[in-house]
């Protein structure tokens, strides 16, 4: 359970570091237009190759779709929420990271229970589609007035949550079936592709124009081949 909750904080921990490098300094909108659309790409691959391809691989496409489902319309109607508030200045990414982070590692503590290990490109590919949304959320949480404490408690609070998540996934590993795991994965999914299409990308054009789509398919070819390398 240590390890799980090692390996956990680890992958978590990139959230928080993102987070960090948008609060130490000031950030062109370019520059974090581009940040973001290389995040995009990068959470596209992770949906492609390490959560839908992996729940049709352990489980039924019906599973899949149940969880794509669940998972698009709770952050659907978990960002209207949080858009009815006004809390703006760059929730909708954090309410995303939270939402995908959350069965992402706990699919990973099962994977650990299993035995299955955690590979090195794994991680990396985790950093790099964590690392743009602590950084795209914390930069706008800032130019809204938000202060350094309350953003990094936040994103600490987020990172938290998600490595607890890994060592929920280990302690139920038995309890949990192939069909389970594969609606964990398809929630996941949906939910990234939904906060994707709502938030991020937009948000990657507006700030970063036409270089957005660039920056996008980087990301996807950086992920994509480390999580075909893992």
């Amino acid at each position: 359970m240590i390890g799980a909750l090692g390996w956990g904080a680890l992958a978590a921990g990139s959230l928080v570091v993102g987070a960090a490098l948008a609060l130490v300094r000031s950030w062109s909108d370019r520059v974090v237009g581009l940040v973001l659309g290389f995040g995009a790409g990068a959470l596209i691959a992770s949906v492609s190759f390490e959560l839908a391809e992996e729940g049709l691989r352990i489980g039924s496409a019906w599973s899949v779709a149940a969880g794509l489902t669940i998972g698009a319309a709770t952050f659907y109607l978990a960002n209207r929420w949080v858009e009815s508030r006004s809390t703006g200045g760059g929730a909708t990414l954090a309410l995303g990271a939270f939402l995908d982070g959350i069965p992402e590692q706990a699919v990973l503590g099962i994977g650990l229970a299993q035995g299955h290990g955690v590979s090195a490109a794994l991680l990396v590919a985790i950093f790099v589609s964590n690392l743009p949304e602590g950084i795209g959320s914390a930069a706008d949480m800032r130019s809204s007035g938000r202060n350094s404490g309350q953003v990094l408690r936040l994103w600490f609070g987020v990172a938290v949550a998600c490595a607890l998540a890994t060592v929920g996934g280990y302690l139920a590993a038995d309890a949990v079936p192939a069909e389970g795991r594969a609606v964990v994965d398809g929630f996941a999914a949906g939910a990234l592709l939904t906060m994707l299409i709502d938030s991020m990308v937009p948000e990657a054009k507006e700030k970063a124009k036409d270089l957005a789509g660039l920056a996008t398919v980087a990301g996807f070819a950086l992920a994509a081949g480390l999580s075909l390398l893992g």
